[in-house]
């Protein structure tokens, strides 16, 4: 039998429509069961308390629930690997944050790229750091600290909550501005480091804001700056270290991601969700309460951002000479 030409290209047509249209259907119907959300710390701390918000409001918008599984290990290179390693179906997510941009030059040895292999679906929030002294420290401003850190070599130790953790990389990258050398202290966690800092065993911390605004408050701990390039509200009277050091910035952050080759649509939807629910007054107030602000905007500003944040530390993990656990 012979088909006609025109015959022949309606169906060729129709074969060849049919596999896009399902997809799209597909993609449109996501999700249809629920969705994992790992977060590669241990449940508790500022970046978990993220997680569970944002499941939380996801769930409602999504009307599927978003199942929150820390996976903590490793300075989170174990659950950031597990989705690295995933099915890009849209049903397993990461709570990607700084660590991961650090990571990135800090260990030469992982079995994924957090760049390469770890799709921007959504960015979250940023919150700066606060850099804290003992309220025995003799300096009261950053200039002071400058100078009475040049005037004492070696007699400053800085803590933090480990080797490569932000709150370590924020202060290297203020000894490689402001000309310092001061040394670093890693604990195994912030509580540690802040109970130390109390006692004055250690001089000074780029803490996350959730660790000290306590402290601070009841005047137990002095805060000389915040890292981001603003003022924080909560801190009002507290100036930004870019006041005294011109151009120093050091943020915390979190968003979403996906395995790498996970469809665009899925992305796109998550992308939208995310976004509309961080524009609820409901959600923005429960982060402000530890200092972060939401940082909204589409799958290519997030993949811009978490590039520039990889050049940033890659320089001063150099620069320092840091060396991965």
């Amino acid at each position: 039998m012979k088909f006609a030409r025109r015959e022949f290209l309606r169906l060729a047509a129709g074969a060849t429509a049919s596999p896009a249209e399902s997809f799209s259907a597909w993609a449109q119907s996501y999700p249809t069961r629920p969705v994992q959300l790992v977060v590669p710390v241990p449940p508790g701390g500022t970046f978990d308390i993220v997680a569970r918000l944002v499941a939380n409001a996801l769930s409602k918008r999504l009307r599927q629930q978003i199942v929150v599984e820390n996976r903590g290990g490793a300075g989170t290179n174990l659950g950031t690997g597990l989705v690295a390693h995933a099915a890009p179906d849209g049903y397993t997510l990461l709570l990607a944050g700084s660590p991961g941009a650090i990571n990135a030059t800090l260990y030469h040895n992982l079995d994924f790229s957090f760049a390469r292999d770890i799709a921007p679906v959504a960015s979250i929030e940023h919150a700066p750091l606060i850099m804290v002294v003992n309220p025995a420290f003799p300096a009261k401003t950053v200039p002071q600290f400058i100078s009475y850190a040049k005037a004492n070599p070696g007699k400053i130790n800085m803590g933090s909550g480990g080797v490569g953790s932000t709150g370590h990389v924020a202060g290297e990258l203020f000894n490689m501005m402001a000309g310092l050398r001061m040394a670093h202290v890693p604990y195994r966690g912030e509580a540690p480091a802040v109970a130390d800092l109390l006692a004055g065993q250690v001089q000074v911390m780029f803490s996350t804001p959730g660790s000290v605004i306590s402290d601070i408050k009841a005047g137990t701990l002095r805060a000389l700056a915040v890292t981001s390039a603003k003022r924080m509200d909560v801190l009002p009277d507290v100036p930004a270290l870019g006041e005294s050091l011109p151009g120093y910035e050091a943020v915390s952050w979190a968003g979403i991601g996906a395995p790498a080759h996970t469809p665009a649509e899925i992305i796109d939807k998550l992308n939208r969700e995310t976004n509309a629910a961080l524009a609820e007054p409901e959600l923005q107030g429960k982060l402000a309460t530890f200092g972060a602000a939401v940082m909204t905007g589409s799958p290519a500003d997030f993949r811009k951002f978490i590039g520039s944040e990889i050049d940033k530390w890659a320089k001063v993990i150099k620069f320092a000479g840091i060396k991965g656990e």
